[in-house]
């Protein structure tokens, strides 16, 4: 009986992760961090601590009410969070906080290539 109730009250991956990105957050130090790539509601970052160069990426499925609906207007500079026991577990959103740095795309053109 005790194991059935332990199994029934464990938390699904979803709140897991929910729950590691809130510890990042109040425990983590910031660094600067540079958004390289976006692949669907993947965001990939690299940041560098103590020397070492991290490339990390977070699934955002949960959090895209906090983005921008395109989310290639995030590539570039960003803050990203890490623990400092464990300098790979890193985010660069969460519910309570953001280092991406939006871009204002709206009212800009294009330029136009030169004509002949």
């Amino acid at each position: 009986m005790g194991l059935w109730v332990w199994w029934r009250s464990r938390p699904d991956p979803a709140e897991l992760e929910r729950r590691r990105r809130a510890s990042v957050n109040r425990h983590g130090r910031m660094v600067d961090a540079n958004i390289t790539d976006v692949q669907g509601n993947i965001v990939w970052f690299t940041y560098t601590v103590r020397g070492m160069t991290y490339t990390a990426s977070q699934d955002v499925s949960a959090l895209t009410h906090l983005l921008p609906e395109n989310l290639l207007t995030i590539l570039g500079p960003a803050t990203a969070k890490y623990h400092l026991a464990n300098p790979a577990n890193s985010i660069v959103v969460c519910e309570e906080w953001s280092g991406v740095r939006l871009r204002e795309t709206q009212g800009r053109t294009e330029p136009h290539a030169p004509t002949s």
